[in-house]
């Protein structure tokens, strides 16, 4: 799986105001979004605060407001994703 190639076993997401932890959550978490949303992600700017990588990505799919630009803020270490929060 391409996820378990990016992303550490213990990493956590937040979003829509839960936490997920761990690679199997994150897994089932990024199916189930994909479903009830049928999204789409265009990358539209990034920028680095601190040790974050931040990449605003405009979202398109089946939610009300859409299409929405949100703020995928990454925490990386060891060439893998530790830490994502989405954040309007």
């Amino acid at each position: 799986d391409a996820l378990a190639e990016c992303v550490a076993s213990d990493a956590t997401v937040q979003d829509e105001g839960q936490t997920l932890k761990g690679l199997r959550a994150i897994q089932a978490w990024r199916l189930e979004t994909a479903k009830k949303y049928q999204h789409t992600l265009e990358p539209v700017a990034t920028t680095t605060r601190g040790c974050k990588t931040v990449v605003s990505t405009k979202l398109t799919g089946n939610f009300p407001g859409s299409p929405v630009t949100l703020d995928f803020v990454f925490t990386l270490e060891g060439g893998k994703i530790v830490a994502l929060e989405i954040r309007p």
